[in-house]
């Protein structure tokens, strides 16, 4: 649990950066755009590394991770419906589609809904400050970049049909790609083995 705490809270805190465009100009003009960029994927990256591995050691060995209520088995339909729209989302923030466009951001809506369906069907400890933490930071961020005006990935480039089809295809394929093996195996927990169904 520590490391997992230790990683939201150095995710967290890198990722105040970009929020202040000063914090971030002083940091690129004193490093230089490249080394700033450098230094704030690495950073990430540890973040995610510590989060990860704090995350699948509570879960596994599940000591100083109490259960703090048993959600209701329903819950997990409606966390694989919210999923779906959720990959669609995540592919639509790097394709130039209509759906990004209107979502405006559609990565930190991914990650809202990702967050919110997995807080429905996880009730322990450490699923709470995972996801309850990442919905907060998605939350906090899309009321920053819409104070700065921020763009997303593609900037200003117009959304097509064509884009709205990519986007659509690709999420729903990395959907179906889940739900038939890759979640097992990213995650360790199999989607569709319905009598021990959890995420």
């Amino acid at each position: 649990m520590n490391l997992l705490i230790l990683g939201m809270a150095l995710f967290g805190l890198s990722h105040l950066v970009p929020a202040s465009p000063g914090t971030r100009q002083f940091l690129r003009d004193r490093m230089g755009p490249s080394a700033y960029l450098l230094a704030f994927s690495a950073v990430s990256l540890i973040s995610l590394i510590l989060i990860a591995k704090g995350y699948g050691d509570a879960r596994t060995l599940g000591r100083g991770n109490p259960q703090l209520w048993v959600p209701p088995a329903f819950m997990r339909h409606i966390t694989l419906a919210l999923m779906l729209p959720a990959f669609i989302l995540l592919a639509a923030a790097y394709t130039p589609s209509r759906i990004r466009t209107a979502a405006k951001h559609p990565m930190l809506a991914a990650i809202k809904i990702w967050a919110l369906a997995h807080l429905l069907v996880r009730g322990d400890l450490a699923s709470v400050v995972l996801f309850g933490g990442m919905l907060a930071y998605a939350v906090f961020d899309r009321i920053s970049v819409k104070g700065r005006s921020a763009l997303g990935p593609l900037g200003t480039t117009p959304g097509t049909l064509r884009g709205d089809i990519m986007a659509i295809a690709i999420g729903g394929i990395a959907y179906l790609a889940m739900l038939a093996g890759g979640h097992a195996l990213l995650i360790g927990v199999p989607l569709l083995r319905l009598s021990s169904f959890a995420y």
